[in-house]
């Protein structure tokens, strides 16, 4: 069996598959994971997984995609292996993550309505270091406003 050929404008569907209730779309940040049914607070999502890298790997790899679950282990849970790497940063996230038994599983801290993206805070070192400007609806709102309050100061009169 021979698996079709996409147009080349598509987006690949991630490898692994997603869990119900779930679906990777177009956001501000790019491609996102968003629910397609009610999730309620406290609920486990989705477990960020990839493939284990040694500290050297983790220093010299390129992947923004990588997950520090101890001072000796980190994930490379690129998106195509790992729809939870589809999840996005957010100043005002709706999900964190919970590292037990040295896995990552990621949890609804507020119910999440259909259509809502999935985000969780990158914590400050990534977020300085990749997502600069935040592009997070929060973020992204108040940069709008900014512009705005800016541009009807700036009118000569």
């Amino acid at each position: 069996m021979t698996t079709p050929k996409l147009p080349k404008h598509t987006k690949q569907p991630p490898k692994a598959p997603l869990p119900k209730g779930l679906a990777v779309k177009r956001s501000l940040a790019g491609l996102g994971l968003f629910a397609t049914e009610p999730i309620k607070k406290d609920t486990r999502i989705i477990e960020y997984v990839g493939r284990l890298v040694s500290k050297e790997e983790e220093y010299s790899s390129r992947s923004k995609y990588l997950f520090e679950i101890s001072k000796n282990k980190t994930i490379d849970g690129k998106p195509r292996d790992n729809p939870a790497g589809y999840i996005n940063h957010s100043c005002r996230p709706n999900c964190e993550a919970d590292i037990s038994k040295g896995r990552v599983f990621i949890r609804a801290i507020k119910h999440i309505a259909p259509g809502e993206e999935l985000t969780y805070d990158y914590g400050k070192e990534y977020w300085l270091e990749h997502c600069q400007p935040c592009r997070c609806p929060k973020c992204a709102a108040r940069r709008s406003s900014t512009k705005k309050s800016a541009h009807s100061s700036a009118v000569v009169k």
